[in-house]
């Protein structure tokens, strides 16, 4: 799901970002703050929070991020800083950059529409590009995956992180057809998938949705980013600062989700029969209840903001807690590899 949306006004197209009035009242952006923006895109977050007084710290992996904060930097000057980078890094960057301990953090999860609207990057096929779908514009792409990984690890891929419930039929589809022609083009792959799945007239979401998703996700190792990116922030987050994160599907969400109610949680009363639960004081408190979604108002700007959800907390002064990746929902497959290391 794309992270902002394309607006015709009278200064040309801009491109104002999904839950930016929320975004803005969980992060009070205040004057001399520093605030990381962990997914800069088009800046659309790091503009308002500039406008709000308060200097931002962007990060991005897309090169094109960076031309784009090079305009802002003309406008806001020193009170913009950037840093190409992934957001999992975000505590080495802001320590790197003289900015830790930061005052806030947001990251908005997904691909943005100056991704989507360029048919070369290959994240949509709405419009035909090749099949690519890097966001840093290196490593190996989506056509790699689609055309060398085994049935197995694609069924793996599209169930795990597409929840394509027709994986194995899909899988089954792509090995047959790449053993004549190799796959290099986004609706190549979309014809393909919708052959073998099938459209009926009132369906709305493409038959090919979940396994773009699961592709992108998987290439750019983006739920592995999300989680090394909460416990980055953690990190490098004074005692009242915040986190903000948006997520637009449910796979991000529930990482999320998952992440404050293990950072809040409380040690219990305990009794003579269930004793006092052992865990680590709180690092954070929420700063709002729930998931915050888009209001009426937004869905008639953007019905692609239908599925945005924000969450928010507030940092307290206990220590990190440990990372356990699989208790976050991060997905088996993913889990299980990160299984030498964090998890």
């Amino acid at each position: 799901m794309n992270r902002d949306l394309t607006v015709d006004g009278p200064e040309g197209a801009r491109h104002v970002p999904v839950l930016l009035a929320p975004v803005l009242a969980a992060l009070d952006p205040q004057a001399g703050q520093w605030v990381l923006d962990g997914t800069f895109g088009f800046g659309g977050y790091s503009e308002a929070i500039l406008k709000a007084g308060a200097n931002v710290l962007g990060v991005d992996r897309d090169p094109e991020a960076a031309m784009r904060a090079k305009e802002l930097q003309g406008v806001y000057g020193e009170r913009l800083a950037f840093v190409s980078g992934c957001f999992s890094e975000l505590a080495d960057i802001a320590e790197a950059a003289g900015h830790a301990p930061l005052d806030a953090v947001v990251l908005d999860i997904g691909v943005s529409s100056m991704q989507l609207d360029e048919a070369e990057r290959g994240f949509s096929f709405m419009n035909d590009g090749p099949l690519d779908m890097r966001m840093s514009q290196s490593g190996a792409t989506a056509a790699d995956v689609i055309n060398s990984y085994s049935e197995t690890e694609l069924v793996q891929i599209f169930r795990e992180l597409g929840e394509e419930k027709q994986a194995r039929r899909i899988a089954g589809a792509i090995l047959a057809r790449r053993g004549v022609t190799p796959f290099s083009r986004t609706l190549d792959l979309a014809n393909v998938i919708e052959r073998v799945v099938g459209r009926k007239p009132q369906q709305k979401i493409h038959p090919a949705t979940r396994v773009f998703q699961a592709l992108r996700i998987f290439v750019n190792g983006e739920l592995d980013e999300l989680v090394d990116g909460l416990v980055a922030a953690e990190k490098c987050l004074k005692p009242g600062g915040k986190l903000v994160v948006v997520t637009f599907h449910s796979l991000e969400d529930r990482i999320v989700k998952r992440f404050f109610q293990e950072r809040t949680k409380t040690r219990s009363g305990g009794s003579r029969y269930l004793p006092e639960e052992d865990i680590p004081d709180p690092s954070f408190e929420m700063l709002v209840k729930g998931g915050v979604g888009p209001d009426d108002e937004e869905l008639e700007r953007n019905p692609r903001a239908r599925s945005a959800k924000m969450r928010a907390g507030l940092r307290t002064d206990a220590v990190p807690h440990e990372l356990d990746a699989r208790g976050l929902g991060l997905p088996r497959m993913l889990a299980e590899s990160r299984s030498g290391g964090h998890s």
